[in-house]
């Protein structure tokens, strides 16, 4: 019976896909049967950050010396413009496509579990303001961070920490501009959730650090808590 209920599931699926085709969201080009949101050619065209050890890296040599709870870090991609990563992210965060951050986050849950990464408590991901989450409808590093936690099999926590401040976009902002963008506009409303915790926090993608930076700020008020952190992609030094 199983067999006959995939078979017909196969059956549905393709005639969906006739009037009801997928494109990849890096590329355009219209997905086949087997994939799902990102082509394969794009998948193996990623510019991946093979990243073997969580405590040297080049995301963790951005945090280190920042924080003093600070523990690992891992990125699956380096970020760079005007790329099919690019296009995959716009579509995550501008066009309505939460799929997206969801399949990112079990491609960036498989390395972390690949180089031993897996050893924190819980996940947060970077909090949007509720007037933010109003307009795009979901938050994309929690749609990541759930990509995350079906390899992983950690405790996802999105209620302890919420975003007080709205704040303006962050992408032509210096470093400093950044921070004073972000530093004071988190606060932690659970901390018994998180007092004692080795916290990973999880972001799309990770430039000069602030945003991670403010939250952990916060964080390191609680008692002895880690603080780990995991994206999907990193800019890349020049």
């Amino acid at each position: 019976m199983s067999k006959i209920w995939e078979i017909i599931k196969e059956i549905i699926t393709s005639i969906l896909d006739i009037f009801y085709p997928d494109y990849c969201k890096g590329c355009g080009r219209r997905l086949l049967l087997n994939e799902h949101h990102i082509c394969t050619d794009c998948l193996l065209d990623l510019p991946y950050t093979y990243f073997n050890n969580p405590k040297n890296n080049t995301l963790y040599e951005l945090f280190f010396g920042r924080f003093k709870s600070f523990e690992k870090a891992y990125s699956l991609c380096y970020f760079t413009k005007h790329s099919q990563l690019q296009s995959i992210l716009h579509h995550l965060k501008y066009k309505k496509a939460p799929e997206v951050g969801h399949e990112l986050g079990i491609y960036l849950g498989n390395e972390m579990q690949r180089i031993g990464f897996d050893d924190f408590d819980l996940i947060i991901p970077i909090p949007l303001h509720y007037a933010k989450l109003k307009i795009r409808g979901y938050n994309q590093s929690e749609k990541i961070a759930e990509g995350i936690t079906e390899v992983i099999k950690k405790k996802l926590d999105t209620i302890s920490v919420t975003r007080k401040v709205f704040t303006q976009t962050q992408t032509k902002k210096g470093k400093l501009e950044r921070w004073e963008n972000v530093k004071d506009i988190y606060e932690i409303v659970h901390p018994e959730n998180l007092a004692n915790k080795h916290v990973l926090i999880v972001d799309d993608v990770i430039t000069t650090g602030s945003t991670i930076e403010a939250l952990a700020a916060i964080l390191e008020k609680l008692p002895n808590v880690k603080i780990s952190v995991a994206s999907v992609a990193v800019a890349k030094k020049n």
